[in-house]
């Protein structure tokens, strides 16, 4: 098993080595610089770029999770793809827990999310790892060939314009966070639901039990919280201040948000934005 996993790692960094465009994100727009009562963050490395939202369904207590993991941090890594920019989110559903190993990143709501999905896409049932690319094609992390059709198949697809204001706090309670979230469905005709996701920027875990026992494991984009914040009616556009609690132990320092406008079933993905906690 052991083996296997690290054939497996080799082969997704040759993968990205060859899919994925080696551009430097390091030198990115937006930064806010007042402290204040402003959240640190920093928008995406270009607000403009065409957005392709990639959800990876995964467990701590799955062993071959790990080289999906590897693969969705590489696309963070180097988000650029044929001129769009990847925007990944990890979701840890509850339903390994039971395998000696309880993932302390589950969440029954993204189990859920991923079973919504199983009927939307007329699957016969959940698995991890599962990738799901704009809320309508499934992807294998094993699979370079469908990879690179699937991704430039999103990158070609029209989105909607999205937009992440300047997150702050609540002055009296600093674990509220208000921003405004915008998005122009002037252009599509299709009703839509509005999305914030909180996800932790990294997460480092030491595995005891379970097939990943004895493993560091490291993620990015955790979803920690996911918030229906809004509609999109066809043809309308959605302007709004969100207001977002996070939870306890959460540091703000290490928190991404990421807005998406999706049909709902869940359906295609209209639109979404990134802002990254500044460096």
């Amino acid at each position: 098993m052991r083996h296997n996993l690290l054939t497996h790692l080799s082969f997704v960094a040759l993968l990205l080595a060859g899919l994925l465009n080696a551009q430097s994100t390091t030198s990115i727009q937006g930064e806010v610089q007042s402290p204040g009562n402003r959240v640190v963050t920093n928008e995406t490395p270009d607000a403009n770029a065409h957005p392709i939202l990639v959800e990876l369904f995964t467990s701590e207590g799955c062993s071959s999770c790990p080289p999906a993991d590897a693969l969705l941090q590489q696309m963070d890594a180097t988000p650029h793809f044929a001129g769009a920019q990847l925007i990944v989110l990890s979701e840890h559903v509850t339903y390994w827990d039971h395998d000696g190993w309880k993932d302390p990143n589950s969440s029954a709501e993204l189990t859920e999310r991923q079973a919504a999905y199983v009927q939307a896409l007329g699957l016969k049932e959940p698995y991890t790892p599962q990738l799901i690319v704009n809320g309508t094609q499934e992807m294998s992390a094993n699979d370079p060939q469908q990879i690179d059709k699937i991704l430039r198949e999103a990158a070609s697809t029209a989105t909607i314009p999205v937009r992440i204001g300047e997150a702050s706090v609540d002055a009296r309670n600093p674990m509220v966070v208000r921003m405004q979230i915008a998005a122009d469905g002037s252009s599509d005709k299709r009703n839509a639901d509005v999305y914030v996701a909180v996800a932790l920027d990294r997460v480092d875990s030491q595995v005891l039990h379970g097939e990943n026992g004895g493993r560091h494991l490291t993620h990015v984009a955790v979803v920690v919280e996911l918030k229906k914040v809004g509609k999109l009616s066809k043809g309308k556009s959605f302007d709004d201040v969100v207001e977002l609690k996070l939870k306890p132990g959460i540091d703000p320092k290490n928190v991404r948000f990421v807005a998406f406008v999706q049909e709902p079933g869940p359906g295609r993905l209209l639109g979404a934005a990134l802002r990254k906690p500044a460096n």
